[in-house]
């Protein structure tokens, strides 16, 4: 009997070195769970159950290896699909691209296959749920989660339809004698310009200049009026199909296309902007006789004035706001502290592209381990909570930073030398007691 007890000591706390090697070997693996050993007493019982008072134990079992699911230290790094969950969840990965097989994990090491789908150093891919161009979700069950896959390298160009120009015209500006015609090619017959770039349909690029003429008493409308000030607008005669209407003006290769007529700018005697004629917004139209040379849609771009002044000192431009942008490369991915992932692109635009469905479970302690820091869903775990990061339990997203394992080593070594003396003790019970034996059968 007493060899029995001594040995299931022995197993015991080979359990424990072998539960404590397996942790100290993982200590750099990223998203590891530490496990514990948990032992229970045995104890010798009659048919109904119960043990005498004097009875003595039958040594030890081991009950459970538990995973401790507390967070890990998170170590920051520079690639933005470096994921850490600081807080309670996991990712959802599958093994295949149309998989309905979920694994689970804590190891945010993701990266990008040959096909632009995002996965882990195993191939898996990651579970996202699909979003609208708000970046809005419309279902968080885990059924609805699809693996990420990043767009094409171009993303789409965006027509101008809105340009916003505010200067300041100096009051002290002198007019141009005789009350000449705008000639960009003559700067006496101008006070001032400045020029913008807009989009067509298909991302080409066309600079437009704006012209600005201060207007004495003897050349407003109507007559003696003051604060008046002439604009007209130019874009390169290459970029509008010929021949056109108005006319291209200057010598090639640098003529230039008046877009509308002019503008007459009208400012309040405070020196802020009273009225834009006869149209407010101007509206630039490069369809019809000014047609787009690059086979691009009509293009219609409102011009806005608005936060013009004239007041004392130099020409100025206080704000230059376009709308639109050209075809952009992608350039990057950035993922939010809620779990929305978005595709940056050179032209400045982010699309959203998928949300990271995060899965929790009633008692993650039972989920069963399939190496590689993967666990899978059992009975005992119960069935998986899906959600959105920051919501409900589930913690936040952190880009660019790994969760390490959650391993204390110092702990783990000082446990080392517990289970080795616990070895040791057990050893001796058993040497003891084969001692005790070989003298009763020594007796003569």
């Amino acid at each position: 009997m007493s060899f029995s007890t001594a040995l299931s000591g022995l197993n015991a706390a080979t359990a424990d070195l072998n539960v404590k090697s397996n942790n100290i070997a993982n200590v750099n693996t990223t998203g590891f769970k530490a496990s514990r050993a948990e032992f229970g007493d045995v104890f010798a019982t009659s048919a109904f159950g119960t043990s005498s008072k004097t009875a003595v134990g039958s040594g030890v079992v081991l009950s459970n290896v538990a995973q401790q699911f507390n967070q890990g230290n998170l170590e920051f790094t520079d690639n933005s699909l470096d994921l850490a969950i600081t807080g309670e969840g996991f990712f959802a990965m599958a093994p295949t691209e149309d998989s309905g097989e979920i694994t689970y994990t804590r190891a945010g090491a993701f990266g990008i296959n040959k096909d632009g789908f995002v996965v882990n150093s195993e191939g898996s891919f990651l579970r996202t749920f699909p979003v609208d161009a708000n970046g809005n979700i419309s279902a968080t069950s885990m059924s609805a989660a699809k693996p990420l896959q990043l767009p094409s390298s171009q993303g789409a160009p965006e027509p101008t339809t809105e340009l916003k120009i505010a200067t300041n015209l100096p009051s002290n500006a002198v007019a141009p004698a005789g009350g000449v015609p705008i000639d960009p090619f003559d700067p006496t017959s101008y006070n001032n310009s400045t020029s913008a770039t807009v989009y067509d349909s298909l991302g080409n690029e066309h600079i437009v200049t704006t012209y600005y003429q201060r207007l004495d008493a003897a050349n407003a409308t109507p007559v003696g009026t003051d604060n008046q000030w002439n604009m007209q607008v130019y874009i390169q005669a290459a970029d509008i199909k010929q021949p056109s209407t108005p006319a291209p003006i200057g010598t090639a290769p640098n003529q230039l296309v008046q877009l509308g007529g002019t503008s007459t700018i009208q400012f309040n005697n405070d020196g802020t902007l009273d009225t834009v004629g006869p149209a407010d917004p101007v509206q630039l139209v490069m369809a019809g006789t000014t047609a787009l040379a690059s086979g691009a849609a009509d293009l219609t771009v409102a011009l806005n004035l608005n936060g013009s002044t004239q007041n004392a000192g130099s020409f100025s431009v206080g704000a230059l706001t376009v709308n639109g942008f050209p075809t952009g490369r992608l350039t990057g991915v950035d993922v939010s502290d809620d779990g929305l992932i978005r595709a940056t692109y050179s032209n400045g635009n982010a699309i959203p592209i998928g949300k990271i469905a995060l899965a929790n479970f009633a008692n993650p302690q039972a989920l069963n381990k399939i190496g590689n820091t993967q666990w899978k869903e059992t009975t005992d775990s119960g069935p998986v909570i899906a959600g959105e990061a920051g919501t409900g339990s589930f913690g936040q997203i952190q880009s660019g930073a790994l969760e390490t394992s959650n391993v204390d080593l110092t702990k783990e070594l000082v446990g080392l030398i517990t289970a080795q003396r616990n070895f040791q003790a057990n050893s001796k019970a058993i040497e003891t007691n084969n001692t005790i034996t070989q003298t009763i059968i020594n007796i003569r």
